[in-house]
């Protein structure tokens, strides 16, 4: 997940804490390795590593293709050097895989489980080709309690927050209420994505997902409008709107928990990386559910996550592949912490801190969560490198954060989105 020389998630992650990305993982007495091809690196390939080790059948060999996967997979693809397995960031990248013929079908471990909707991602044909090994739970926001007492419990609330925050900012007289990393292109999808999943029904946000609903119908207006309502707000970003365009994920969450130049930060449980590295003090941040528009009902869940799959002919990935399925097996991450297993059969009680068993329970007790949108959206629709839509996004920020009214802004967002769902449908 990166933009033009910008930071994306796995890219902040290596900045924020160093780590061996080199060697093999379980590896002995000269025996053919089993090969795989994560976008992982530093802390989260060190700690996949581990998991590796204790994988009985024989030595395994990690090498981390870092954000650009699926060119690196492409490359190996011509050269006839596929690996056994690959960890891949979306799931639209399996549907274009099985379709292309590469990939093995797979199956989990009998007492593997994942929330409702997510297996049926992964079988684009009917069978499955992929499972969920590392699930991310986006519908968070960030704060420290000494600088917030009481978190909004609806959107309502947070744009009274905001607009009450942004006036002292502007008067000189506290922190801006929000911090934001525009310049990653995805911080602004998974906003917009959140916001949507509140305002429609799961077939309709799936609906836009498959390319089967219009890009300029009433509930992406609606997600837009409301987004163009809080992020509208005068003084509502350190430096405002231009500044935050510049502003990368990484340091949007030391200006709220280092520098304390915000009070809030959306952002999913990666977060806690960052915060972890760079906070001042004692002080640890609190978290609060994304909001929605009812109070007392939290809003609908989304999750991100990543899928391991086998490429066909490789009988070791397909075992491989179904052993990463077990409870047992990524136990030596999950003790680790920066973890979170999209098995909800693995219990609450085996994550090592209070705030990842939080995020557990939630995603067990999810009745319908929301994959990330713009991971299932097909290329060059998706984002990536300032192109589909996270590069959308960015237009419409910079938009509503400068002298655009909202009403035009949105109406020049949803004619780009649908020009891209088109010109995506035609490369078809």
């Amino acid at each position: 997940m990166t933009g033009p020389g910008r930071l994306g998630r796995r890219t902040l992650l290596r900045a924020a804490v160093a780590a061996p990305v080199a060697g093999l993982a379980g590896c002995s007495g000269g025996a053919t390795p089993v090969r795989v091809v994560v976008v992982w690196s530093a802390e989260e390939l060190a700690r996949f590593r581990a998991v590796l080790r204790g994988y009985p059948a024989g030595p395994v060999q990690a090498t981390s293709a870092g954000d650009d996967i699926d060119a690196f997979l492409n490359a190996r693809r011509l050269a006839g050097t596929s690996p056994d397995v690959a960890i891949l960031p979306r799931p639209g990248l399996v549907t274009a895989y099985a379709r292309r013929g590469w990939l093995a079908q797979v199956e989990p471990a009998a007492s593997y489980r994942t929330p409702t909707g997510l297996a049926d991602l992964l079988a684009p044909d009917g069978r499955r080709h992929g499972v969920w090994v590392k699930a991310a739970h986006k519908s968070l926001f960030w704060y420290l309690p000494s600088r917030l007492p009481t978190p909004p419990a609806t959107w309502d609330e947070l744009v009274a927050l905001t607009r009450r925050l942004g006036a002292r900012a502007r008067a000189g007289a506290g922190p801006a209420p929000l911090a934001i990393g525009a310049a990653d292109g995805w911080v602004l999808t998974d906003w917009f994505e959140n916001v949507l999943a509140d305002l429609t029904d799961p077939q309709e946000y799936d609906a836009l997902a498959r390319g089967a609903a219009d890009w300029q119908g009433r509930p992406v207006r609606a997600a837009l409008l409301r987004l163009a309502e809080l992020w509208g707000v005068p003084g509502a970003f350190p430096g405002g709107g231009r500044r935050a365009l510049l502003t990368q994920f990484q340091e949007s969450v030391i200006q709220v928990v280092r520098r304390r130049e915000a009070v809030l930060l959306y952002g999913a449980d990666f977060t806690d990386s960052v915060a972890r590295t760079f906070r001042h003090g004692p002080e640890q941040p609190a978290t609060f559910r994304f909001p929605g528009a009812r109070s007392g009902v939290d809003g609908p869940l989304l999750v991100g996550g990543d899928v391991a799959v086998a490429f066909a002919g490789s009988t070791a990935g397909v075992r491989l592949v179904q052993w990463l399925t077990e409870v047992p097996s990524f136990g030596p991450w999950r003790r680790s912490g920066g973890y979170l297993s999209p098995d909800v059969s693995v219990p609450p009680w085996d994550y090592p801190d209070a705030m990842t068993q939080l995020l557990a329970t939630e995603l067990r007790q999810a009745a319908s969560p929301r994959f990330d949108l713009s991971d299932r959206l097909p290329a060059p629709f998706t984002g990536s490198d300032g192109i589909g839509i996270w590069r959308i996004m960015q237009d419409f920020f910079a938009d509503v954060t400068g002298a655009v009214p909202p009403a035009e802004a949105v109406r020049r967002t949803m004619v780009a989105l649908a020009r891209a769902a088109r010109d995506t449908e035609r490369a078809r």
